[in-house]
This record gives structure tokens, sequence and C-alpha cells, in this order.
């Protein structure tokens, strides 16, 4: 029975060992759980790394068994590499990489093949389990492996490398018709000759690609270039007789039982393997790596990013919160670190980052909507061609995109509704606030000057007619210290505003 080694580290990320993202919201709250509980377990980080020694991983000799699922990406490829630093010296018999993959981005692909041609250790990919596959980016990873095995019931294949470039717009599809159109039946749009122009070079640079790959180790280059060109797949059995692949098996005992006393070229030297009786010890994610394969899901980086420029906004609308700011400058700093890692369209990070902008000076200068709307339009274009990709495992989902442009249109429209509703109340208080009001004469100084009581206080009041004590006014204008009355048909007898006989109040 295989023995497992585990070096997470962290158990109490342990929860986020599913590759599958699924719904987004279920990852976003993995995420959140972590920002929330790091610092109770950076203690428990700590403890692990003290305790989790096992003598049993110094002993060469063994078989370490390594396992890529889903799409390849930057997390797989910070998998495999700190996988390969963490082996390579304790000189391990055989490293297995157990795959199942659609395929993923160039960059991360290259990476890892490289990572496995400077290995000094044999390395054999195996596809395994049954209903697997190594697709696209898969098989070249297979080529490049010292052993090629695959198990019954999988296949590879389609290696045509997809064109980098983002997405179509709605309404290009008409307009490249219709240049089509206008340049003859046997004519091709400038835009589609530069399209197949960038798609031959990509192609030919993928074609020779895999053929060196397959030189190094003897396996069939033609059919290899054919999956590029015309993205054929085989089945595990056509495979092995097509000298694409080396073994067939059932499981990793039979891999290992069929690798026994079979001769590799490893670093330009022959190497006999010996996998009789060897124990298999499984590595398994890190929490480091787990948690980079969730934020580098473009929908989670994306929803990041989102969660940050919300609370910054939130922060910016009422200083001194410190928990919106707080946290959405976390989650800001893990998106913008997960999109340095993934494809991404500079014009469209640079979309986003205008319409955060023009959501900010909203924030500091209303401007009724203006500047709000023109942000979330620009939002809302960048993130649709924020993914420099066709690949659908690297693609924003469109309704996250829709979800946040319509959950920030609703916000933007109750804010703009309560401003536009603030400024019609009339003012409460200040000086503007006297103009209209109702108040009556106290004192009579001359002719046309008397004093009036507004907001509490005495003042000189001026106006063009005679008044008389208890007379109502209307204060018309403000001049300096001195208020502009008119007066009104509604008088209040003088009596009232004189106190009782003695200065006591008296009851009826």
């Amino acid at each position: 029975m295989a023995a497992r080694k585990d070096i997470d580290k962290a158990s109490f990320v342990g929860t986020l060992a599913a590759r599958d993202v699924g719904p987004v919201w279920a990852p976003l709250c993995l995420v959140l759980g972590l920002v929330v509980r790091l610092q109770a377990g950076l203690a428990a980080l700590v403890t692990c790394l003290l305790f989790a020694a096992n003598p049993a991983w110094a002993v060469p000799g063994q078989v370490v068994l390594l396992s890529i699922e889903g799409a390849i990406g930057p997390a797989a490829e910070d998998y495999l590499h700190r996988a390969f630093l963490e082996t390579l010296p304790s000189a391990p018999a055989l490293i297995i990489i157990r795959m199942d993959t659609p395929g993923g981005l160039d960059s991360a692909m290259r990476g890892m093949i490289k990572t496995i041609s400077a290995s000094p250790v044999p390395v054999a990919t195996y596809v395994s389990p049954t209903g697997a596959r190594a697709a696209s980016a898969g098989t070249y990873i297979l080529y490049a492996s010292h052993i090629a095995a695959m198990a019954p019931g999988t296949n590879l294949g389609a290696a045509t490398p997809v064109q980098i470039g983002g997405i179509a717009l709605p309404g290009m599809e008409n307009e490249e018709a219709g240049e089509e159109e206008a340049s003859g039946k046997g004519g091709k749009s400038s835009r589609q000759a530069q399209g197949d122009a960038m798609q031959h070079k990509i192609i030919n640079d993928a074609a020779a690609y895999i053929r060196g790959l397959a030189a190094l180790h003897d396996r069939n280059a033609d059919w290899a270039e054919q999956a590029v060109r015309e993205g054929v797949s085989l089945t595990a059995q056509e495979a092995l007789q097509l000298k694409v692949i080396d073994i067939v098996a059932a499981d990793i005992n039979d891999l290992l039982a069929q690798l026994d006393g079979r001769k590799v070229r490893v670093l330009e030297r022959e190497q006999i393997l010996h996998t009789t009786g060897l124990s298999v010890i499984e590595l398994l994610p890190d929490w480091r790596n787990r948690l980079l394969g969730v934020i580098t899901n473009p929908n989670i980086a994306y929803i990041l990013m989102m969660i940050g420029v919300y609370g910054l906004l939130l922060e910016f609308y009422n200083p001194g919160g410190i928990l919106p700011g707080t946290v959405g400058a976390i989650c800001l700093m893990l998106a913008l670190y997960a999109f340095q890692l993934l494809p991404v369209n500079y014009a469209g990070m640079g979309l986003i980052l205008l319409g955060v902008v023009l959501l900010v000076a909203e924030a500091f200068q209303p401007s009724f909507g203006v500047l709000g709307l023109g942000g979330l339009v620009a939002f809302v274009m960048g993130s649709i061609i924020l993914m420099d990709t066709q690949l659908p495992a690297f693609r924003i989902y469109f309704s996250v995109i829709l979800t946040f442009a319509l959950t920030t249109a609703l916000v933007l429209f109750l804010v703009v509704g309560l401003a536009v509703r603030a400024r019609k109340r009339p003012l409460v208080s200040g000086l503007e606030a006297m103009l209209g009001q109702i108040t009556p004469v106290n004192i009579v100084l001359n002719e046309g000057l008397v004093m009036v009581s507004a907001q509490g206080e005495q003042w000189r009041a001026r106006s063009a007619r005679p008044l008389r004590v208890g007379q109502q006014v209307k204060i018309v204008a403000i001049d300096g210290l001195t208020l502009a009355v008119e007066a009104v048909d509604i008088e209040t007898p003088s009596s009232e505003l004189t106190p009782p006989e003695g200065g006591k109040n008296v009851g009826f």
C-alpha cells in the first residue's frame, strides 16, 4: 500500500484543496474566511513547520507522486516547481506526475516543461484515472516527460494553440463580415489577413516546439505536429500503437511493474529503472499553492478586486471606518497579485483603473451621477476585455461582470437619488436658511430700521415702508449684518409681545 506524505503545513486552510472552483461564491467565502482567520492561523502554521518533520522523507530511492488536475496555470506551475525543489535533494528513484487537464496557459506549460527537462531524476507523466485527458498543454507535458504513460479510457491531443487576444465585442462579427464582403468573395479583409498571419506564426512555433520535445525521447514527431496543426486526438491504445506514449497502465502499481528494468535517457545519460518494491509518497499542494489556485481563478480575482474597490469607496465616503478600507486594501492586493500571474489585457486594466478613478471622483466631487456613470461604463468595458485569452478556464464569466455592474448601478442610482432629494430640501441652517422666514418686529429704531428675531438672535432689519412693533415681516435678503424685510398682512398685537405686570405668568 502506497504511503502518503502531506506537505500541507497549515491545516486551517485544508478546505481550499478542491481545484474545481465550481460556483463563484463558494471560493469567495473561502478566501474571505482565510483573511479573517489569518492571524490565528499563523500560530498553527509555525507549529506545523516546527513539528511536521517526517524521518521517512529523507530516505532516498522512493517514488514521489504529484497530482495535477484542472487547467494548467500559475498554481500548477508553482506546485510542480516547489515539489521538485522539495524532492530532488532526497534523490528519489522516480517522480510520477498524475495528470488530468483540458489544457491551459502557454507560459505556465513552458515553465513546467523546463522544470521536467532539467530534472536529474526520471519523470513519468501518467494520464489517469480512466476518463482523464491530456489535451492541449497536457500533450506537450506528456511529450516532454522521460516516460509517457496513460490509463485505459484516456485520451490526448487537440494541441492547437488558442490565439491570444481577448474576446470579440458585440458587433465585431458584423463589422468583419462587412469588410469581407467589401473585399470581394475571393479576398480577405486586412483584419482577417493580420489574424491569419498571427495564427500561422503561433501554430508554426508550437509545431516546432513539440517536434523538438518528441526528438528528445524518440516519440512520434509527425503525429505531434498533426495534433498541433489539425487538432487531432488519440485514445491510449492508439497512442501506444503510434509510439506517442510508452506505456498503458491500469494503475500506479501496474505502471511501476512495467517500468522495472526500463532504460531512460535523463540529461543525456541512460538510467535503468528499478521500481519493484518501492514505496510511493504523494505530495499534496501546500496552503500557499492552494491559496494561489483559488485567487488565480480569474473570477475570484475579479471578485476580490471589486470587493477591494467597494471597500476603498466606502472608506472614502465615510473616512475613519477603518474596517472597509482594511478589507478593501487586502482584497485589492490579492487581486493585483493574481492578475500579474494571469494573461491580462492592459487596455482592459486601464479602463478598470479609469473607472475606479471616476467613481472615487464622484465620491469627492458629486456630479449627480455623470462621473459615476462614466466610471461604471469604463469598469464594465474593461472587465469584458480584461483577460487576454480565449481559454474557457481563464475567462471571467459574464454573469459575474453583470452582477457587479448592476450592483454598482443600483448603488449609484440610490446615491444620486439621495443627492437630488437633498438638494431640493430647504436649508435648515446658515444665513440662507433665514430667507423667507416670517418674524415679528421687536423694536422700532427709526423710520425704516427695526430689530427682529431670527434663529434665536436679534438682527437689524431695514424696510422700504414704515413698520410697527409686533408687525409680521418676511426676510427677503441679507446684506452683511442687516436684513432686508418686507411687511406681510398678518400682524401680532403688541400686547402679546409684552409680559404681564410684575413679570408673572397669568393663567386662565
